[in-house]
């Protein structure tokens, strides 16, 4: 089997996760500056065999875009341009970076890393992935 990637796409930072090669665990790998997300995806893609990708699509509880919507309906334009045969499939990743934050308290992060807004959005990645393959399983 291949990895499935997840993508918390932002204006300024992408947190980026994957599973293992069994799809059984999700894990953060890194978040990196939006404008060299495309670039960094071309190399993992060379390296890791990767099924499919999920990316974050920010809703308001009303299911409306929010001020981010059409930041990342233009990202999902631009991949499937630049990747046609891999599978982008969006989500929902309504708070994502909440269950990040509170996440990290739970595991006794101190203030200052949960101030590190880098490691908030690999958090949030790992968990709108993690949220989807439990999702898919049932």
């Amino acid at each position: 089997m291949a990895r499935i990637l997840a993508i918390d796409y932002g204006l300024k930072r992408t947190g980026i996760a994957v599973t293992d090669p069994l799809q059984i665990i999700a894990t953060g790998l890194t978040t990196i500056e939006t404008p060299q997300l495309f670039k960094f995806l071309k190399e993992y893609f060379k390296q890791e065999a990767v099924e499919m990708v999920i990316i974050g699509e920010p809703r308001n509880l009303d299911d409306s875009d929010t001020h981010a919507t059409p930041l990342v309906k233009k990202a999902i334009e631009r991949f499937k341009k630049e990747f046609p045969v891999l599978p982008l499939v969006p989500v929902d990743e309504s708070f994502t970076s909440k269950m990040a934050r509170r996440a990290m308290v739970e595991m006794g992060m101190k203030k200052k890393q949960r101030r590190d807004k880098k490691l908030v959005d690999e958090i949030a990645a790992t968990i709108m992935l993690q949220t989807y393959m439990e999702e898919r399983d049932f």
